[in-house]
């Protein structure tokens, strides 16, 4: 983080050594094929680039060189993925997104591009050739115009590696990468959420303004001394003024940014969903839920898109469960009744599981 972090490209033989593919090729179609994942199919067949959005009912044969098949969210699906996800959790939750693997025959992949985001590229089996470069120097960031996919048109790449099943690349943002699969191969990449200002904005003011629970929304706007007009198309001083203060006064509101940051920060992606289930048994440890997402600020936790005040010892517990991703039993008996009831509220909706045993 120190070194390379939005910095530099790193290059980790053998990052993981002995790794598994999260998944097998036939659970990776079964996955393309469904409703509830979202998958892409990318092949270039005679220097033609074509792209299938999913579900992909039926993939390509697998003795036919030069297609790629993507499927985003992994970790959503498969605690296989999850655990391979959470090994990056050196980096804030808040800016963790994804696990995302890509199958390709020989020769596959999805053309010279790159990223706004941090990616850590994991080959999982088989052989990747991945070709980068500065995309700012290396070329002018110019798009091959008609193609399917967002491909550089003046790709130049300043470096080549080979990677084997357990090594890992890293590419900072911007960052233009190529990755060419050396016969059937597997790569998994974390990547990052990188909102833009703006994006982050709306969001965050739209929460804000659609808490009707705060006493000074309930102001309606009114103007008893508004005189007659001769310019009706102005608009009034005092309407500009009503309306700066209402923006204002939902900034001002304590805490009030930092709740409505955390509930989008932890808001499920909207393919998500989760099993219900039953109160928590007495003498179990819990776990969250893969599709989970749970973080805290100095005085909330947050838990898929809602908010929570705790203070005291339940915040301290509820923090290491967001740290943690788990609590023991142990852990679990010294919550206080309403935290208690809380998390068998959780429980029931699926959004922590009962396991046994402790840490």
């Amino acid at each position: 983080m120190r070194r390379h972090w939005q910095k530099k490209p790193l290059l980790v033989r053998q990052a993981l050594p002995g790794v598994q593919p999260p998944v097998s090729r036939r659970q990776l179609a079964e996955l393309a094929a469904s409703e509830d994942v979202e998958s892409r199919l990318i092949s270039r067949f005679d220097g033609r680039w074509a792209l299938r959005q999913g579900p992909v009912a039926k993939l390509l044969p697998y003795s036919k060189a030069g297609w790629t098949v993507l499927v985003q969210g992994l970790d959503l699906h498969l605690p296989e993925a999850r655990e391979l996800l959470d090994r990056f959790r050196f980096v804030p939750e808040a800016r963790l997104d994804d696990l995302m693997i890509s199958y390709a025959t020989d020769g596959g992949g999805v053309g010279p591009h790159f990223d706004s985001y941090d990616v850590f590229l994991i080959q999982v089996q088989g052989k990747r050739l991945w070709r980068i470069g500065r995309q700012g120097m290396a070329t002018s960031g110019a798009l091959v115009e008609g193609a399917p996919v967002k491909l550089l048109a003046d790709f130049e790449p300043e470096q080549e590696f080979e990677l084997d099943a357990g090594d890992m690349l890293y590419l900072p943002p911007g960052w233009a990468h190529d990755g060419i699969a050396v016969g059937e191969c597997m790569t998994c990449s974390v990547g990052f959420r990188t909102p833009w200002r703006a994006e982050l904005a709306r969001e965050l003011l739209q929460r804000l303004m659609d808490d009707d629970s705060r006493a000074y929304q309930n102001r309606m706007y009114s103007d008893p001394k508004q005189p007659a007009t001769s310019a009706p198309g102005e608009v009034p001083q005092q309407l500009l003024d009503f309306a700066r203060d209402a923006t204002e006064r939902a900034l001002k509101e304590p805490l009030a940014l930092e709740r409505a940051l955390g509930e989008a920060l932890t808001e499920p992606k909207p393919r998500v969903w989760f099993e219900t289930g039953d109160v928590l048994p007495a003498g179990m440890g819990v776990a969250l839920d893969r599709r989970s997402r749970m973080m805290y600020d100095r005085a909330h936790v947050f838990l898929n898109g809602e908010s929570y005040r705790a203070a005291g010892r339940d915040a301290r517990l509820m923090r290491v469960l967001a740290d943690q991703r788990a609590l023991s039993a142990k852990e679990i008996a010294a919550l206080s009744k309403g935290a208690r009831e809380l998390l068998d509220q959780w429980c029931e909706d699926g959004w922590v599981q009962p396991v046994a045993g402790t840490r």
